[in-house]
């Protein structure tokens, strides 16, 4: 069965992503300082990508800390503008120029006006157009929420005007336009869908129609995406996928045609990784159906209708045993009839005299002999579980016998079930020959009771493991608990840990008591440390962790070493008009005014002082709740005399 993969030509980055991922791309490669205001498209692999770049999202202009912001393509609020100019931090604007064209109408409505915007108002393109709005505004997520407004007749003393998201359903603003237009024939309605929103809307729907299947490769929290699936969805069977990983084989199965779009925010890249997968899943199906289907049903083949008899075992012998099924023929099971393990003998599995239920296998009524097997009878048995189990969702346990293309071969109660690669592991790019020889759990994707195949999944349970140990941990986690976790990532403002399925982040100014410019000078990707949790948000769930301890606090360092009135060697570190600051632990400098480095009076420090010079001094001052502390050079200089004195005496 050849399948045809059809793409349509309008799938992955529309105008305004591609030039708002151009500005940043281009930005980082001039600068290594960039932020972008939340996520500049809406894909998750696109960010992570960014993020490698050395390009992360952040939440407020506040957290720009001396790096340019980017608008992303969505576009913000006038009141964000004006913020980052009113505090000078450095922006580029990255907003998609058909949606700064409806900013631009919002912002030229007058009192008078009463401005429809259909979107959706949890969108950040709404919200940003909203910031712009100088009149009256409503926001309606259809026709059925444009009727109610219109019912209620609070509008009725305005000029009404109405435009949309740009990536709003087209057929949905259709509805929209002809309703409005019949209750208020002066509206005036701006059309502001995006040209390629309407192009791919339409491509979409009449490849679908056409097709056994259409894939829509997007990310989940993707408008345009969800509008692209829910359009085919109501033409064929669809499946909504993020990357390549989230194709499944049994989508695939049976299709002929398929069809495949992607939304606005979809780099193409991942698009080419689909359609690479896609087709490999197909030509595997094609290639090696048969010879996996040989492969299964093999084992169950028999000459006898496969007849279950009941035996006793008369005799044992090194490669077989033979048994009595109560007719003129000798029957005799293979030790390879007996058990899949071929290190196994006959004699620690079965007794002179046991009862077993065998399966014919081959009757040779010239010889007088017929071949049984008890691995086959146990192989039937175990498929019916595998059957129930496809059915029930049970979790299966079997061991990884052998690594074939497209995938692993797993025994289960003498089964072999096939778990495709991209069920095999969590990521795609795991390799397939460390589960070789291991005990593994899965789910039963599909069964094939005719052709004795099954399908299972690994992928299933580790995520609903790690579904469980998360909700564990948000069960049992509480402010000031240790925990055990390894380093996943670094960036320029902390580090985040995996404590067991559940990301934390500890800031830089908690990695250490000293001053650090990077994370990476304290720890780094894949060291297991105790971290300790400082924070907790559950509705973000973001966790604040903790890693410095107290006992390495220098001040608490400081107590246990000096006191006022002590002498110490100091290390000049830096020196201003009013004086010297100094080194007396690590972590903690102390200042010696320009009145107390000399008996007499100097102009500035650096005539008696030099930075690295290492001088004595004496404490005459700490301040523990301030955190500071008082050095005199002068105090030493002024007891010489005094101690020459005595000495004199």
């Amino acid at each position: 069965m050849k399948t045809e993969i059809k793409i349509a030509k309008t799938a992955g980055f529309c105008f305004g992503v591609k030039r708002a991922v151009d500005i940043v791309l281009s930005a980082a490669d001039k600068d290594s300082q960039i932020a972008t205001l939340g996520p500049i498209i809406h894909n998750t692999e696109m960010v992570r990508y960014l993020e490698q770049r050395g390009v992360y999202a952040i939440e407020s202009p506040d957290e720009a800390e001396g790096r340019t912001v980017i608008i992303r393509s969505h576009g913000v609020a006038r009141s964000v503008y004006d913020y980052l100019e009113e505090r000078k931090i450095n922006y580029i604007d990255a907003t998609c120029p058909f949606v700064a064209n409806i900013h631009k109408i919002a912002s030229e409505c007058c009192n008078e006006d009463m401005l429809i915007i259909a979107g959706d108002r949890e969108h950040p393109e709404v919200k940003g157009i909203i910031g712009h709005c100088t009149s009256d505004f409503a926001v309606i997520k259809d026709s059925k929420e444009l009727e109610n407004l219109l019912n209620k007749g609070k509008i009725d003393k305005y000029n009404i005007k109405m435009l949309s998201q740009t990536t709003f359903n087209v057929s949905e603003w259709e509805k929209c336009c002809s309703k409005l237009k019949k209750v208020y024939t002066n509206a005036k309605i701006f059309d502001t869908i995006c040209k390629a929103t309407s192009l791919r809307q339409q491509e979409a729907a009449m490849l679908a129609d056409d097709s056994d299947i259409a894939v829509v490769i997007g990310d989940r929290r993707s408008s345009n995406t969800k509008k692209l699936y829910d359009i085919c969805k109501e033409k064929t069977k669809t499946v909504w996928v993020q990357t390549k990983a989230d194709i499944l084989e049994k989508d695939l199965l049976g299709c002929e045609r398929v069809s495949v779009t992607a939304g606005a925010s979809t780099p193409a890249w991942i698009i080419k990784e689909v359609h690479e997968t896609m087709s490999e899943i197909l030509e595997n199906q094609n290639q090696e159906e048969q010879s996996f289907e040989e492969m299964l049903n093999e084992s169950f083949k028999s000459t006898y209708n496969g007849e279950k008899v009941t035996a006793v075992v008369t005799g044992i012998k090194p490669n077989e045993i033979s048994v009595d099924i109560g007719t003129k023929h000798a029957g005799y099971v293979p030790l390879n009839e007996l058990t899949e393990d071929p290190n196994a003998k006959p004699e620690d599995i079965v007794s002179k005299g046991d009862k077993l239920e065998l399966l014919v296998v081959r009757v040779n009524d010239v010889e007088g002999t017929v071949m049984l097997s008890k691995k086959r009878l146990d192989a039937q048995a175990g498929f019916e579980k595998v059957m129930n189990a496809a059915e029930t969702g049970e979790v299966l346990e079997g061991v990884v016998t052998e690594v074939i293309k497209g995938g692993v071969l797993a025994l289960t109660n003498g089964v072999k079930v096939f778990i495709p690669a991209s069920h095999a592991t969590l990521s795609r790019n795991e390799p397939l020959e460390e589960l070789l020889k291991k005990k593994v759990s899965f789910k039963i994707l599909e069964v094939n009771r005719h052709r004795r195949r099954a399908v299972g999944s690994i992928r299933l349970v580790v995520k609903e493991q790690r579904k469980e140990q998360e909700a564990k941990f948000w069960d049992a986690v509480e402010v000031g608990k240790h925990y055990d976790g390894v380093v996943k990532s670094l960036t320029d403002y902390g580090a985040f840990v995996d404590l067991g399925g559940v990301d934390g982040m500890v800031h830089i100014s908690e990695l250490s008591w000293g001053k650090i410019r990077h994370p990476s000078q304290v720890v780094k990707v894949g060291d297991k440390i105790n971290v300790f949790v400082k924070d907790i948000d559950t509705e973000k769930k973001k966790i604040s962790l903790g890693y410095k301890k107290d006992e390495d606090n220098p001040w608490e360092i400081l107590k246990s070493k000096y006191s006022v009135g002590d002498v110490a060697k100091v290390k000049i570190v830096s020196l201003t008009s009013f004086g010297a600051f100094a080194e007396l632990i690590p972590g903690i400098d102390g200042l010696i005014h320009i009145s107390q480095i000399s008996t007499q009076r100097i102009e500035k420090p650096a005539d008696v002082l030099s930075v690295g010079q290492e001088v004595e001094v004496k404490i005459t001052e700490i301040d523990y709740d301030a955190n500071r502390i008082s050095l005199s050079i002068r105090a030493l200089l002024e007891e010489e005399p005094k101690e020459e004195a005595s000495d004199n005496e």
